[in-house]
């Protein structure tokens, strides 16, 4: 055998060999140190008296924030197609927690009538146009029409035409679906009105208003920036 053989032969009968060897000589754990009572006393427990004692903290000067606005139900239409989602919850999380108990309802404001129904139209010639882009050549002769000349204009460039057609027809849907609204009423009554303001209503002035229908008029005291009458 040579060398490395050896080496590696007696390499793994030395390390066996060692760990019988360390297993039988594990040292004994030390003795536990102990304590004299003289030189460490034993604390003792508390009268029970003294964790009984009533904790005293200073008390909060109740502020004019916070009405009770139980009873009171503030409605905010908003356009939907219009992205005002976000601002309309926003005004939501704001009037529930300055008046506990107001219930506020978000809806749709629609748009005017014809409007509407034009934004029910736009979908089908939309799906018409590219229907006639792409198939033109068989719908003209089952019609008995010829074709006319602005299709041959629209076929010589089907993929941009189409995409012309499906872009402009979305935002026209979404031009007669809006109707750029943001209307607040309290309790029925119109309070604010985005249509009329061309403005959205600040968070302060709509603090106002409400807690002018509430018929406290000490709310607006405690709030910066506004004057009372």
């Amino acid at each position: 055998m040579d060398r490395t053989q050896i080496l590696l032969i007696g390499l793994p009968i030395f390390l066996f060999c060692s760990d019988i060897f360390n297993l039988f000589t594990i040292p004994s754990p030390p003795p536990k140190p102990t304590h004299h009572p003289s030189i460490h006393p034993i604390p003792q427990p508390q009268s029970r008296s003294h964790f009984q004692q009533p904790l005293e903290f200073p008390l909060q000067k109740q502020s004019g924030i916070g009405l009770n606005g139980v009873g009171v139900t503030v409605n905010i239409d908003f356009c939907t197609s219009c992205s005002y989602k976000g601002t309309a919850v926003t005004v939501k999380n704001m009037l529930e927690s300055v008046f506990p108990g107001i219930t506020v309802i978000l809806a749709n404001y629609p748009p005017p009538l014809p409007k509407r129904i034009l934004s029910k139209v736009v979908p089908v010639a939309q799906f018409g146009i590219v229907a006639i882009i792409a198939a033109g050549e068989q719908i003209f002769p089952r019609l008995g029409m010829t074709p006319p000349a602005f299709y041959y204009s629209l076929r010589a460039n089907r993929f941009r035409s189409i995409a012309s057609t499906w872009l402009l027809g979305n935002f026209l849907q979404s031009f007669l679906q809006s109707s750029g609204a943001f209307e607040v009423y309290c309790n029925g009554d119109l309070i604010f009105s985005k249509l009329k303001e061309n403005r959205f209503p600040g968070e302060i002035e709509l603090k106002e208003l409400v807690s002018r229908r509430l018929g406290n008029t000490r709310y607006g005291n405690g709030i910066e920036g506004v004057v009372w009458p």
